[in-house]
């Protein structure tokens, strides 16, 4: 078992949140940071939807382990507090600039000896490493939405990250119940968002176009491949913001493509299954905790 007692994780949105919760569900205290009251407050209706999910999808959860897990997650909006962990793990939104900014202020605050590593969903581990001011103790630990159902977890160094700081990083996942997905050198989107990333744009390319609906993009992608979601379902179980900030740091097609997604759906509060409603509408009992 890897050597932390203490894990933060930064950031308490829709990923940030089953990062800690999994990390609590498997022993760990965990604290969870938010930048004010009000983030913190939605954090806690999820962990609270959290435990009811749990309950019903994990086995074994329903027998009290869920709700202890809910116990053992500490939140704060008190970045000095939060820093004093063995393992950060930082769930920032997907801006370069904040990444980077947050770093800064961390090493300031944390021990010497204390590990970051980054969720980033495409941006390179050495783009955040200057930052930190430890890029030996630094690393990207990438997880997918619905981690406790889709439960792999991407690990990637730079050249200047430690191996054995790597290797507690790998056991680290594997401990909270993750398939560890070694990277054996830095890449854009890793494994997951270099297959899924082309494959979602592609989609958007067809609707922004005008060229189909996005439930008949769907509805092709499944009859014809046999998968369970289309594109446009998978883009609102992730989020329309996370896609968004990948594609308004992209080239002028990409761009183009944000700028759609956001005057079509972002702008209107069609923030995907988080918020009630992304490419489709969903009822309460549906939403994504």
């Amino acid at each position: 078992m890897a050597d932390f007692q203490k894990v933060t994780v930064l950031g308490a949105g829709v990923l940030g949140s089953q990062i800690a919760f999994q990390t609590a569900y498997k022993g760990f205290d965990v604290t969870s940071y938010d930048i004010n009251q009000k983030a913190l407050d939605a954090a806690a209706k999820r962990y609270d939807d959290l435990v009811e999910t749990y309950k019903n999808e994990v086995p074994g959860a329903a027998d009290g382990a869920a709700d202890e897990a809910r116990k053992r997650i500490t939140l704060t909006d008190d970045l000095a507090k939060a820093a004093d962990a063995d393992l950060i793990i930082e769930a920032v939104p997907e801006v370069l600039e904040l990444k980077q900014d947050t770093y800064r202020k961390l090493n300031e605050l944390a021990p010497k000896e204390t590990i970051f590593a980054t969720n980033s969903s495409s941006l390179l581990p050495s783009d955040l490493e200057s930052s930190t001011g430890r890029p030996d103790r630094f690393l990207a630990l990438h997880f997918a939405n619905r981690v406790w159902q889709f439960n792999t977890a991407e690990i990637m160094g730079t050249k200047d990250t430690d191996p054995a700081v790597y290797d507690k990083v790998v056991q680290f996942a594997s401990d909270i119940g993750m398939v560890p997905i070694q990277i054996h050198k830095e890449k854009a989107g890793y494994v997951l968002n270099s297959l899924l990333i082309p494959f979602l744009n592609a989609a958007l390319e067809l609707a922004a176009g005008g060229y189909a609906e996005p439930e008949d993009v769907d509805k092709t992608w499944r009859i014809a491949t046999g998968a369970p979601l289309g594109p446009f379902q998978i883009y609102d179980v992730v989020g329309l913001m996370t896609p968004y900030n990948i594609l308004m740091n992209g080239d002028q097609g990409n761009r183009h493509l944000g700028a759609w997604l956001k005057q079509n759906y972002i702008d209107k509060g069609k923030l995907g299954m988080a918020s009630g409603e992304g490419f489709y509408t969903y009822p309460k009992s549906d939403q994504s905790a």
